[in-house]
């Protein structure tokens, strides 16, 4: 089933009927069974459904963290599916912003460290980039802190900081808010919702109905499939 957006531009991202599957000894288990959607230039999206319904293996494959046993990803026009690894680093380099639930923020690094780490991979030059996403963060005050010295929602903003540091087309989010209070979901989703309006392509995982209600498209997934 395909989830499509109005408009005849190129959607940043796009799934094209997703298979994946694992093997444990002679059981199969379906973790994709033919997804496909578009995203568009400043277009929020929720991917909803219970846990094992395959949001998880889904954002995987979009990202190219995995690679799908059948079908393929474009990203902004480019194939992400079935390149070189060294390839798919670049791609995401180049066009993606990952913001995981854990494992976005390296915890020797102080904060700002983190971002010009992120820079760096793609060489780009911090030319004050990085003190204005602290900024736009709300991280000023916390430009030389560890990861571990943060608060949740500290360090859910922190990590969406590193996501951004190479001004990605498409912005990939796993449950951004789930251990945050009220008051930090409503920042990270505020400033999730002002990338899609500057023109950025946004997927946001979730179990959230607060969530899925600012998205503009929710995409509901249930044993591997679109349901709705």
């Amino acid at each position: 089933m395909e989830v499509t957006r109005s408009g005849s531009e190129r959607p940043l991202l796009e799934a094209d009927e997703l298979y994946r599957f694992y093997h444990a000894g002679r059981d199969e288990t379906f973790a994709l069974r033919g997804v496909s959607l578009t995203v568009g230039a400043g277009e929020m999206i929720a991917v909803s459904g219970p846990s094992g319904s395959g949001k998880s293996t889904l954002l995987s494959c979009l990202a190219g963290l995995d690679e799908p046993d059948g079908g393929h990803v474009s990203v902004d026009g480019e194939w992400i599916t079935r390149q070189s690894e060294t390839e798919r680093c670049a791609i995401r380099a180049r066009s993606i912003g990952m913001l995981l639930q854990t494992g976005s923020l390296l915890e020797p690094l102080t904060v700002l460290d983190n971002i010009r780490v992120a820079q760096k991979i793609i060489g780009q030059k911090d030319n004050g980039s990085a003190l204005e996403l602290l900024h736009a963060m709300g991280l000023n005050d916390h430009r030389d802190a560890v990861p571990s010295s943060l608060s949740g929602g500290e360090r859910a903003r922190a990590g969406l900081a590193v996501a951004l540091a190479n001004d990605p087309r498409v912005v990939l989010a796993d449950e951004p808010t789930g251990e945050l209070d009220t008051s930090n979901e409503d920042v990270v989703l505020g400033l999730l919702h002002d990338l899609a309006v500057q023109g950025s392509a946004v997927v946001v995982v979730t179990h959230s109905k607060r969530v899925t209600e600012q998205c503009d498209r929710v995409i509901e997934l249930l044993d591997g499939r679109v349901v709705s």
